[in-house]
């Protein structure tokens, strides 16, 4: 039994060595190489994970199944996927909480990388109540806790198509926001060089949205840059589809692009098995110079009819025409790339859009969430929320206190990404903002409304406490100011990844179903977008100099 026990944990060593063993991807320039011997690596990916859609919104259903903690999933897909040359895939939201070993070891073995989206469907960044709150944060930093371990990551999306139109760009400002602090975090933890990116789709404002995650300080900039095209249908050509143009305008870029998302599958207004010709430019000398590959939407036969292979009821997974169309195109094309040694970048980051009617994103970025910061500001509080304080009460309170037909109450926990103009505790988590909003409303009724002999009540969800603050909270609290909304230098270090503690702390019940929204209030220079998260356990650069 001793021998059997010795010879399974050689077993289980030697698996885990095969996934250690494979080479990290990194960065020079505007390419992706592999770090050991300086080839370049241009991504041949598909998308794998069932029954979802991220896209900067919370409507629909908000539960989705993690494809690299389901091992007999893996084991039956990774195969098929090796057939297709696969070497990255992309998976929407994966559970921190799970154990990925088995699928990555999978994937390591059969020479793929993962690029994983930071977010899911109740905890990322709204386009329509933009937020970058200590919630989100400890979202997306315990997907990088859960992945960095695995040398077969790749990078991480911080959004997909969150910005889509002219009306949301401010939310760019807050999934930039985004990018910078899971920069600084990998940094922070000491963790190998891992890119931190983003994924746009083909709209209007797709130069401004290249251009803003791209432009200023290298530490808020994004490491890479994933585009979402749909363009090239049927038996297009490379100037038809637009990726004559798309190839041009990146040609200039200095970090790698690459397509996220492809695979137009509408045929003359019809929907139908797909050719892949664009492989061929994708992969050939019209592109390989600017781009890096890209990722083919999608594994799964679903309703939008983009699957390469159909899995049944037996769980038996079955090829679909696309996936033998794909399997022809790519066995035609070897990508010709640069050696690393041999390759001296020029390409500089891209100028900030101009804010104007098309775009209205700021270059000024919301705080770094720090629970020191936002416990500090709770315990300075004479009026606070009860821990027990529940979604409802929360939304209701919100709606009121902030709409500023009733006085000015959230000034500090307020966010505009278009102003630029950002409350000091807007970073907080929802009942710490609406702990803060409660304190503002007691000590505006203390002070001008004597006949308000209970101003601390809320109809039970808020109470009396005896500030304490002293030291460096109470320096914190100064610098913020009554108002909020005060710049806080020198703040204390965010604790266990800014996670938060303290009284009123705590975000939303986890009993919630999806994310709560609260009306917008325009302020003044201030806009309220409050989005209230569900509680959940979850945040430089991946460049080579």
């Amino acid at each position: 039994m001793k021998l059997v026990s010795v010879l399974a944990a050689a077993a289980t060593l030697v698996v885990a060595c095969a996934a250690a063993d494979l080479d990290p991807i990194v960065i020079k320039g505007s390419k992706f190489f592999y770090k050991t011997n300086g080839t370049e690596f241009f991504i041949k990916g598909i998308a794998y994970q069932q029954d979802y859609s991220s896209n900067g919104t919370i409507s629909g259903s908000t539960s989705y199944t993690d494809p690299l903690a389901d091992k007999a999933a893996c084991a039956r897909d990774i195969p098929l996927m090796a057939q297709l040359q696969t070497n990255t895939i992309r998976v929407y939201a994966v559970d921190p909480t799970k154990n990925h070993d088995d699928c990555m070891q999978l994937l390591a073995q059969n020479g793929i990388y993962v690029v994983a989206d930071l977010g899911e469907p109740k905890n990322s960044i709204n386009r329509d109540s933009p937020q970058w709150n200590q919630d989100i944060y400890q979202r997306y930093t315990a997907v990088v806790d859960t992945f960095s371990k695995y040398t077969n990551t790749l990078g991480f999306f911080a959004g997909n198509e969150v910005t889509n139109k002219a009306n949301n760009t401010e939310a760019s400002a807050f999934v930039k926001a985004a990018v910078r602090d899971v920069k600084a975090y990998i940094v922070q933890k000491k963790y190998r060089p891992l890119g931190v990116g983003y994924a746009t789709n083909d709209d209007d404002q797709r130069t401004e949205l290249a251009h803003y995650f791209n432009c200023g300080d290298p530490s808020t900039s994004i490491d890479f840059w994933g585009y979402n095209i749909y363009s090239w249908c049927g038996n297009s050509s490379y100037k038809a589809s637009h990726y004559q143009e798309r190839t041009q305008e990146f040609s200039s870029y200095n970090v790698p692009a690459f397509f996220a998302e492809y695979g137009c599958n509408v045929i003359d207004g019809v929907e139908g098995p797909r050719e892949f010709s664009e492989v061929q430019s994708l992969y050939g000398s019209d592109m390989t110079k600017v781009w890096s590959g890209g990722i083919v939407y999608m594994y799964y036969q679903e309703e939008n009819n983009y699957g390469l292979v159909s899995v049944g009821s037996d769980n038996k997974a079955t090829k679909r025409p696309d996936f033998t169309a794909l399997s022809s195109q790519l066995a035609k094309v070897t990508p010709s790339g640069v050696a690393m040694s041999a390759y001296s970048p020029t390409n500089k980051p891209q100028a900030c859009p101009t804010q104007d009617n098309v775009w209205s994103a700021s270059e000024k970025l919301p705080p770094s969430p720090n629970n020191a910061v936002c416990s500090c500001m709770v315990q300075s509080l004479n009026c606070t929320a009860k821990s027990d304080i529940g979604d409802d009460d929360l939304q209701k309170n919100f709606d009121y206190l902030c709409d500023p037909n009733n006085g000015n109450f959230c000034s500090g926990i307020l966010a505009n990404g278009t102003t630029g103009k950002y409350g000091a505790y807007s970073m907080c988590t929802p009942k710490e903002r609406i702990a803060w909003a409660f304190n503002a409303f007691f000590m505006d009724q203390t002070k001008n409304n004597p006949k308000n002999t209970d101003p601390c009540n809320f109809k039970g969800v808020a109470q009396k406490q005896t500030p304490k603050a002293s030291g460096t909270c109470k320096d914190v609290v100064n610098q913020a100011g009554d108002s909020g909304t005060g710049v806080i230098t020198g703040a204390p270090s965010p604790s266990s990844s800014g996670a938060s503690s303290g009284g009123g702390s705590s975000s939303s019940s986890k009993a919630a179903a999806s994310a709560l929204t609260v009306p917008n209030f325009n302020a003044g220079m201030f806009q309220f977008a409050a989005y209230l998260t569900v509680a959940a356990l979850v945040g430089a650069g991946m460049i080579l100099l």
